[in-house]
């Protein structure tokens, strides 16, 4: 019997109308209402631009999903994963091949020493959830403290350990032990809302003795791990205070817990360094990182655990693993684009760039009576909007919208200018190539768009 000939993928021919339409007939949209979906139908990226299907150009502020950080479509990366897949593009997750050795070799070469030990997951939520049972495992204790204003992920365990309400639609059916705590965050700190210029030292010192309450409440007995964002991503780009991580790492040593950095977001380049606990010298016991760590040119997380945390499993099995962890093309990828990093030395340009944001982040702020706060390290910055400076109310409700948030982000598309607002905040978060003129053209646009919640200030009479 003679087989017709398969149509090669490339050669599937689809209207710009019948894109958009099968998308919208038989795809189900994550974080979304079906009903409200209005996606950019992309067709093709390069560098820091992206354009529609309809040939309109957007510049890339937000890296994709704060992911893309070497930037869209870098040949380099796509040849790997090319010749990767015509070599071999799967292998079981208990076999031993080249990327897999390949990319240990890189990550160990960026990480400090102690941390030699890594697990691959699909993404940043497993790899946050992995992360829970090393620790869970190797302490023999069970609760896990995070913060309020955390995202760890949507995976069950993973939003368990989320603190913002992305987790309430789903309790009390998520993983169970999680205990949140206060994020140092000076702008709206609770506890200095009388005496805002508190120097850093006692600012940090108190949210450190208020979480060391909360682990003498629970029972230091009973907490296995610590886990932070690092610096808090997408409820904020809160950086914490000189001493406050240092502090984390002596109470986690003082009561035998497992300090876990979350660094999906802020990892590989973003702030300026490879990873952002590098700016506070201390070195956690486990490390979680997804997005950079493949600038998304394939799904990819990876857990990276002391010597000692992976000894503890020499011979005690460690039950966890999924089909696709250490997938073949996904190391190669990463492998790759941790040696584009380093070739084109883009962790020491997003140092340099970064502090261009922060000067056009600080001219946003005094140019506009909406800006409430800036806040930036390296290429990972955040806009803070409010109706009034002097109550700070946000621009938008805690956990929902506004008119002018909504005019705002509207008005950056239409000029081409793609970014992520959450709440009453606008991320800056763009590929770690952007130039000095390609962040001012942004700015530019963004100028023009805070007039839309200028309008909205009241005064403080």
């Amino acid at each position: 019997m003679t087989q017709e000939p398969l149509l090669d993928f490339g050669q599937e021919q689809l209207s710009e109308q019948e894109i958009y339409d099968l998308c919208m007939q038989t795809n189900f949209w994550t974080w979304s209402a079906q009903a409200h979906v209005k996606p950019i139908a992309v067709d093709h990226a390069k560098g820091v631009y992206f354009w529609d299907i309809y040939g309109k150009r957007y510049l890339d502020f937000n890296s994709m999903v704060m992911c893309v950080n070497i930037g869209h479509e870098d040949e380099r990366v796509v040849e790997a994963i090319v010749h990767q897949a015509r070599e071999m593009p799967f292998a079981g997750p208990n076999m031993a091949t080249k990327p897999r050795a390949l990319l240990g070799k890189a990550l160990r070469s960026i990480l400090p020493d102690e941390l030699d030990h890594y697990l691959y997951t699909l993404g940043g939520a497993d790899a946050n959830e992995n992360a829970v049972k090393l620790a869970r495992a190797y302490t023999g204790k069970f609760k896990i403290l995070t913060r309020y204003r955390s995202y760890h992920g949507a995976s069950y365990g993973a939003i368990a350990l989320t603190g913002d309400p992305r987790r309430l639609v789903w309790e009390p059916s998520v993983m169970m032990g999680v205990v949140h705590f206060l994020d140092p965050y000076r702008y709206r700190s609770t506890f200095h809302q009388n005496n805002p210029n508190v120097d850093d030292a006692t600012f940090a010192r108190d949210y450190l003795n208020h979480l060391e309450e909360i682990i003498m409440y629970e029972g230091p007995e009973t907490i296995a791990a610590v886990m932070i964002e690092t610096i808090t991503g997408t409820n904020g780009v809160i950086i914490p205070p000189d001493g406050y991580l240092q502090g984390i790492r002596a109470l986690c040593d003082k009561y035998n817990i497992v300090m876990i950095c979350d660094e999906v977001m802020s990892g590989f380049g973003r702030t300026g360094e490879w990873f952002a606990f590098n700016h506070w010298n201390i070195v956690p016991d486990i490390v979680t990182m997804a997005k950079g760590l493949s600038s998304g040119y394939a799904p990819l997380g990876a857990v990276a655990m002391k010597h000692k945390i992976a000894e503890a499993f020499a011979e005690k099995v460690y039950q966890g693993g999924l089909t696709y962890n250490g997938h073949a093309i996904a190391l190669a990828a990463a492998y790759t684009v941790i040696q584009v990093m380093k070739q084109d030395k883009l962790v020491e340009r997003a140092k340099e760039t970064g502090k261009v944001l922060t000067r056009l982040l600080e001219e946003m702020k005094e140019k506009h009576p909406s800006v409430g706060d800036v806040r930036s390290l390296g290429l990972f910055g955040v806009i803070e909007l409010v109706k009034n400076r002097e109550s700070k109310e946000p621009m938008a409700p805690y956990n929902g919208t506004s008119p002018e948030m909504i005019a705002l982000k509207k008005f950056m598309l239409d000029a081409g200018i793609y970014l992520y607002t959450h709440w009453h905040t606008v991320l800056i978060v763009p590929p770690l190539i952007i130039t000095v003129e390609q962040l001012q053209e942004g700015f530019t646009v963004l100028d023009e768009a805070l007039k839309i919640t200028d309008a909205a200030v009241t005064s403080s009479v």
